[in-house]
C-alpha cells in the first residue's frame, strides 16, 4: 500500500512517452507510447545493449580471467575486479545519455 501514490500517475495516465536522444557520434533515436495496458519500458536496458560494444576491451579482460580460475577448487580466485570494470565502462556510457533525457 505504500507505493500506491507512486503508481497512480503512472496508472492514471492515458499515454506517456519518451525518446532517447545520442550525441553526433552515436545518434540514438527512439520513441514508446505507453498505455494502461502496456508494459513499462526502461530505456536503461536497451542504452545498456547499445553500450556493451563499446566496452569490449573490459568484457575480454572478464572473460580471460574466467577461464584462468575455471579449474580453481580453492574458491580463493575470482574475477570480481575484471567484473566491476566491464559495467563501470558500460555504467558510464550509459549515464551520459540516459540522464540527458530524463525530466
Amino acid at each position: 500500500m505504500a507505493l500506491s501514490w507512486l503508481a497512480a500517475p503512472i496508472l492514471t495516465s492515458s499515454l506517456a512517452s519518451f525518446s532517447i536522444q545520442g550525441d553526433s557520434t552515436d545518434e540514438i533515436s527512439a520513441s514508446a507510447s505507453i498505455r494502461e495496458d502496456d508494459e513499462l519500458v526502461d530505456p536503461k536496458r536497451y542504452l545498456e545493449e547499445r553500450c556493451k560494444p563499446k566496452c569490449v576491451r573490459p568484457l575480454f579482460q572478464y572473460q580471460e580471467c574466467v577461464k584462468r580460475i575455471k579449474d580453481d577448487k580453492t574458491g580463493h580466485k575470482h574475477c570480481t575486479g575484471q567484473y566491476f570494470d566491464y559495467w563501470a565502462c558500460v555504467d558510464k556510457c550509459v549515464a551520459a545519455k540516459l540522464f540527458d533525457m530524463l525530466k
